[in-house]
């Protein structure tokens, strides 16, 4: 089972230029639709081991990352291609949705 990569402050550029689309959700554990969709971003990084990077970043731990983006409602879901934001959601969604964000980028 391949686990959501842990983005930090500090990893965080060299994980968004990677040559796959990326996946990013920003969390914090006292959020609840956080809590809500951690099991599909879960899904998400089995699904697309190997043909995505799906992490995530925990905007109390990494205050950084969260303010460049304007990082205002968690979770968001911010999606990368050649380190350019190319999609985004807000708010927690089903995991459909999440699947065709990244479908979309590996067309």
């Amino acid at each position: 089972m391949s686990k959501p990569l842990e983005i930090t402050d500090s990893n965080f550029n060299e994980v968004i230029n990677s040559d796959q689309p990326v996946l990013v959700d920003f969390w914090a554990e006292w959020c609840g639709p956080c809590k809500m969709i951690a099991p599909v971003v879960d899904e998400l990084a089995n699904d697309y081991d190997g043909k995505a990077v799906v992490g995530k970043v925990d905007v109390d731990s990494n205050p950084e990352v969260a303010g460049k983006f304007g990082i205002r409602s968690i979770p968001t879901l911010l999606v990368f291609k050649n380190g350019e934001i190319v999609d985004k959601q807000v708010g927690a969604v089903n995991k459909s949705v999440l699947s065709q964000k990244l479908d979309a980028q590996l067309a």
